[in-house]
């Protein structure tokens, strides 16, 4: 059983966390992973952009950010676990890439989370070219959970 805890820094709690953490486990499922914990932390620009400047040197907010434990652990309790890490979503950047792709606010949050867990997975790319590999990947599990919804 996967486990997705949803945290928020700098913005009041959205309603629909509970829906959020139920489609990351979705993702989870269909990519065959079992026993991961991860984190999904959704925040505003100023907050990501501090992230973003801190950790990768780069004095801007963007949309999403992972970082990476993949971490074995043993939890008395459930047994066998595997520390996968955190998504940092800025919601800010989000509402501005829906506008600008013109793509629906609840599916460019569902395209994040993927993202997300994508690099938590350790794929990753060199470019936005959406014939790179992990945008393949991405782009194929957005379509195939294209039913699902988190926003209201």
């Amino acid at each position: 059983m996967n486990r997705v805890e949803v945290q928020v820094l700098g913005i009041d709690t959205p309603p629909w966390t509970d829906r959020l953490g139920f489609f990351a486990e979705k993702v989870l499922d269909l990519l065959g992973h079992h026993n991961w914990d991860l984190s999904l932390v959704l925040c505003d620009d100023p907050t990501i952009r501090d992230l973003n400047s801190r950790y990768r040197n780069k004095d801007e907010s963007t949309d999403v950010l992972s970082f990476q434990l993949g971490e074995p652990m043993e939890d008395e309790e459930a047994g066998s676990r595997f520390l996968a890490g955190d998504i940092i979503i800025s919601l800010d950047t989000l509402g501005l890439n829906a506008q600008y792709f013109q793509v629906s606010p609840d599916e460019e949050l569902r395209r994040l989370v993927i993202h997300g867990i994508l690099h938590l997975d350790g794929q990753d790319h060199q470019t936005n070219d959406p014939n790179e590999d992990m945008l393949i990947v991405q782009e194929d599990i957005l379509k195939r959970l294209s039913e699902e919804r988190i926003l209201p």
